[in-house]
């Protein structure tokens, strides 16, 4: 077996056809007769559509069909819950009533040849509202407990927790932090807009569509449709960014699937950037009280976490805002609390490393500001809190690397160097400030198939219908079954991103290479076997040559028993430097150190880019990104890139180092990974915000920090 392939920084084995333009996304398939499809959006956020005009827009020239729920197909919209989608509520179903439940609820689909056809015509739908009342305002909204639901990985995440008595050990400490802090909106912005291409052959229907799970989309459609689920294909090779904004299944596939029926055309349907502010889920608007109570040795006492979030009314999606709360520090009392703001507003959905980015954000802070109150060093502070096993699961760590990752990010960042007053450390006139927090995000892990095939040329084609969204699927992938195999990469082709191929799970939380990562191990593993199997004791490179015809293996990974067993999850520790300009009150990351516990690091390249994409936008979190919200009627103002600002080349600091802590952990996953896309975001914003007080003295909770807030 190689050894040289696994740990290696290969390069992208679809780099050329990216940088080429030869990659095809999902609005970009040609195919004959192709018609286009615009969306006519709701202005108002609750009620019912009263009146509708569609005469001049069927008139208008190149319209091939203009769809409401008055002349649109009764759909059988059959039960479907994949593992993304909420477990409580009941999706919207298009066209199918005269009800709007949020700003921007599709009420008409205009066909037509040309976009701009379709476009132009949709202007043309006049459309008569009865309003109702609508609860569009985060402040007055009722919070309510969401109902208590299994995550991916089997664990009950009750929305409140009790360890001890949180609130008498608050009480009787000697030192406390009693906070709120508050995360808005965060819309998704990836650069390739929602898109879907919709086909039908009679009853059989396939979707070109931007996703991260094929299979589920194709499950969905089938659901809606009341069709066999081999009767949908849903095709989706690459995927131009999506942190979660595809992860569901949403109404925009629906409508173009229904347009094309409608039209017996296939039919494009894009969404606008405007439109993917009520099109798509979005990161929900958080409030969440941290209060912390410790000795004057430090140690903690009492830790009480309560979250509030925005979600709508028709379905219920719950952050996991609260999980690292209840593991992440040693503390014998511990009370968390979970609450959902019932809103006229569209679902909100996982946004990268959802809950724990926004989560803990406010617990590290509340860190921070407990350290300052005791004069201790944040690091030390967190080493004197160091638990030794899971104290909420009542299990030990498979592995847990934060002491090591805080000594090498430390000693690379220089913090012994830092002065710890607010305000003492200067560049010029500019005012210099040191931060740092904790990472983690939890290992997932789900069932996952590949099959693998060997040519009697010394080639192999390995296949799982998993997607890449951007951290290198192919390439890793690709890496795994040529290290299994024992060949070079380049004899090594991976396939992807087609409903057909052997079962994967969704393509996000993580769960990437240990899921799909491990079925490629075992297949290749398997096929490798059989052919040295039928060459009589031969070596492989023998073998390969006795060859006659293909062979192929195809083997399923379950996750074992372990997560029983173990508390699983990668750890790290994000540093911080940041300039603030006391005049204008303009931030600016100077430098990022981040170091990572993720477990075994299949290619450092990517894992690195991962990191780097992870630290950017978290910077845009503490500092930028903010959907402003009417609320009035649950509008976004800032619906576009011009007014929602994105860190962008001339925001990224000069220095951005990452650190990956040599981990073996052979309990979580044959290939022992633990998955870097999300713990790379989670703990930039907080240390940039701890940052930022060392520099100013002044303490924002309200993200992001912009100039304003500091002047």
């Amino acid at each position: 077996m190689s050894s040289s392939v696994i740990g290696q920084p290969v390069s992208r084995v679809d780099g050329r056809l990216k940088v080429t333009g030869r990659a095809t996304y999902a609005a970009e398939f040609p195919m004959a007769g192709l018609a286009h499809a615009a969306v006519v959006r709701s202005t108002v956020a609750s009620g019912r559509v009263e009146a509708l005009d569609t005469t001049a827009a069927e008139r208008a020239p190149g319209v091939l069909a203009v769809l409401t729920h008055r002349n649109a197909p009764r759909l059988p919209y059959r039960p479907h819950k994949g593992a993304v989608d909420p477990a409580v509520g009941e999706r919207l179903h298009m066209l199918q009533d005269d009800v709007v439940n949020h700003q921007g609820h599709p009420v008409a689909l205009v066909i037509a040849g040309t976009l701009e056809q379709a476009q132009h015509a949709a202007t043309l739908v006049r459309v008569r509202y009865a309003s109702q009342p609508a609860q569009t305002d985060a402040q007055r909204a009722v919070p309510v407990a969401p109902t208590p639901i299994q995550s991916d990985q089997g664990e009950q995440r009750p929305p409140a927790t009790d360890r001890g008595d949180a609130d008498r050990a608050l009480s009787a400490a000697h030192v406390k932090v009693d906070q709120t802090y508050v995360i808005p909106r965060e819309n998704h912005n990836p650069i390739e807009l929602h898109a879907t291409i919709a086909a039908w052959e009679g009853e059989r229907l396939t979707l070109w569509d931007k996703t991260q799970w094929v299979q589920n989309t194709a499950a969905e459609l089938a659901a809606v449709f009341g069709l066999p689920q081999d009767h949908v294909r849903v095709i989706s090779p690459f995927v131009g960014g999506a942190f979660g904004s595809a992860l569901r299944t949403w109404p925009h596939v629906t409508l173009a699937a229904l347009g094309a029926r409608a039209v017996g055309r296939p039919v494009k349907l894009v969404l606008t950037r405007r439109e993917m502010y009520y099109g798509v889920g979005y990161r929900p608007h958080t409030v969440q009280r941290v209060a912390l109570g410790a000795g004057r040795d430090g140690r903690l006492q009492a830790i009480v976490h309560e979250s509030r979030q925005e979600g709508s009314t028709y379905e219920e999606f719950a952050e996991a805002l609260l999980n690292a709360t209840r593991f992440l520090h040693s503390c014998p009392n511990v009370r968390t609390e979970h609450r959902i703001l019932r809103m006229n507003v569209h679902t909100p959905t996982y946004m990268r490393a959802p809950g724990e980015a926004s989560g803990v954000c406010a617990l590290e802070c509340a860190l921070d500001e407990l350290a300052v109150a005791l004069d201790v060093d944040p690091v030390e502070l967190r080493l004197r809190n160091e638990p030794q096993l899971d104290e909420f699961k009542r299990l030990p760590f498979s592995s847990r690397a934060t002491r090591e990752a805080y000594r090498q990010a430390a000693e690379r960042f220089g913090w012994s160097r830092r002065d710890p007053a607010p305000g003492s450390m200067r560049d010029g006139r500019l005012r210099l400030g040191w931060g740092m927090a904790t990472a983690t995000y939890p290992m997932n892990h789900a069932p996952a198939t590949a099959r693998a095939r060997l040519f009697p040329d010394g080639t192999a084609e390995v296949s799982s219908a998993a997607s890449d969204m951007g951290p290198g699927t192919w390439t890793s992938m690709t890496q795994v079954a040529a290290h299994t195999l024992g060949l070079p990469v380049e004899r090594v082709r991976f396939l992807l991103g087609d409903s057909r191929l052997p079962q994967a799970p969704v393509h996000g939380g993580s769960l990437t290479m240990a899921s799909v990562g491990s079925a490629v191990q075992a297949a290749c593993r398997k096929v490798r076997d059989d052919a040295l199997a039928g060459a009589g004791g031969a070596d492989f490179a023998q073998a390969l040559r006795r060859l006659e015809r293909p062979i192929e293996a195809t083997e399923t990974v379950q996750p074992g028993d372990a997560g029983a067993r173990y508390s699983m999850h990668a750890f790290g520790a994000v540093f911080v430097e940041v300039s603030v300009d006391p005049d204008l009150g303009e931030t600016r990351v100077r430098r990022i150190v981040g170091a990572y516990g993720a477990g075994r690091v299949v290619n450092p390249k990517l894992a690195r880019g991962q990191c780097i994409g992870g630290m950017i936008g978290g910077i845009g979190m503490a500092l930028m990104e903010h959907a402003a919200v009417d609320p009035r009627n649950g509008r976004v103002i800032n619906a576009n890139l011009a007014e929602y600002p994105l860190p962008v080349h001339g925001d990224a600091p000069p220095v951005m180092e990452v650190l990956f802590v040599p981990e073996e952990d052979p309990h979580v996953n044959p290939l022992g990974v633990k998955g870097l896309g999300e713990i790379a975001m989670v703990g930039v914003a907080p240390a940039i915000l701890n940052a930022i007080h060392h520099a100013t003295g002044r303490r924002i909770r309200e993200l992001p920090v912009t100039p304003d807030k500091l002047l």
